[in-house]
């Protein structure tokens, strides 16, 4: 293949996750409410923990990040999966596919990061709860999540270099319903051995390492929780983590489940299939698991719901009188 057409690549095919003509319309219904769902749970979440003085502490802080974060996370894929469904196109162009590539990786190592410093924020409250408001700071709060940002922003365009060094043939179908790195790197017609090395490298150190400290943190909160003598009190400090813990099995669960899948299979769809359990599953999930077991968060997201009720009650009666 001449090197003139290694460089005249405008544009890639998202095949999605079904070609089938018939479940299209059923497939865009199910995503258009789940992006809906994540969008409005995550940013019910932002409100209450913005608006309730009760809430303005450091593991609320990263609740609301997170929350941000997975927003952005499934805006980045689920509205181009279904305006190409809605327009019956496969195409996204070149630089849409670098930039969604991109944002990717950066909100899921985010995602990542952003666990882990909720994880570390529980080891604090539950091993040492009289230095906990000392430790946990605010400007500590908002260093761990500046850290986790330029982190995640350099592990991001260090990919994108790598990708942007590649040159791609005639073969531009992407198996997925969004531009994901391997795929990408996998229909290059060039070498791409540096590009997996890379890849491979970062893997382990920006989700092993983050891995490494959550599993330390937990195994130092359940040694302390251990410890506590009455059955009250180990419910208590369990019950301040439970949720945090559910969302760590899931994401980590799901994320290993993708790519174990991944290296055994050489099924690209049912990878892709896979992979909506991690980017679509667990950010609609995560506002559900955080509230139901918070009573101080569904209190706020309770008296926020109030307090909208009398705002639009009082402009109604406004609206309607003479």
């Amino acid at each position: 293949m001449g090197p003139e057409n290694e460089t005249q690549i405008s544009e890639f095919l998202l095949l999605g996750l079904s070609e089938d003509p018939e479940l299209q319309p059923l497939i865009f219904g199910l995503f258009l409410s789940m992006y809906l769902v994540t969008v409005l749970g995550n940013l019910l979440i932002i409100l209450a923990t913005i608006s309730d003085s009760h809430l303005h502490t450091p593991m609320y802080f990263f609740l609301s990040n997170l929350s941000f974060v997975d927003i952005c996370f499934t805006s980045n894929t689920i509205p181009k999966m279904l305006m190409n469904i809605q327009t019956q196109s496969k195409a996204i162009t070149y630089a849409g596919c670098i930039t969604q590539m991109q944002f990717s990786i950066l909100f899921a190592g985010l995602d990542i990061f952003l666990l882990t410093v909720m994880a570390y924020d529980r080891f604090v409250a539950i091993c040492h709860p009289l230095h906990y408001m000392v430790i946990m700071n605010s400007q500590r709060c908002g260093l761990l999540v500046l850290v986790s940002w330029i982190m995640s922003a350099l592990h991001s365009l260090l990919q994108v270099l790598m990708v942007l060094q590649l040159s791609f043939c005639t073969d531009l179908e992407i198996p997925h319903f969004f531009c994901e790195l391997n795929h990408l790197v996998h229909l290059a017609c060039s070498d791409t051995f540096v590009n997996e090395v890379v890849m491979y490298v970062a893997a382990v150190l920006l989700a092993g390492g983050p891995l490494a400290g959550l599993l330390y943190s937990y195994s130092k909160i359940v040694s302390s929780i251990h410890a506590i003598s009455s059955a009250q009190g180990r419910y208590k400090a369990f019950s301040t983590c439970a949720s945090h813990l559910s969302v760590v099995s899931l994401f980590y669960c799901t994320s290993l489940g993708v790519y174990l899948s991944s290296a055994v299979t050489q099924n690209s769809r049912s990878t892709a299939t896979a992979s909506v359990m991690y980017s679509v599953v667990t950010p609609m999930l995560n506002p559900f698991i955080y509230s139901l077991r918070n009573k101080d968060l569904k209190s706020a997201l309770r008296r926020l719901c109030e307090r909208e009720y009398m705002k639009s009650s009082v402009v109604l009666r406004l609206k309607m009188s003479p």
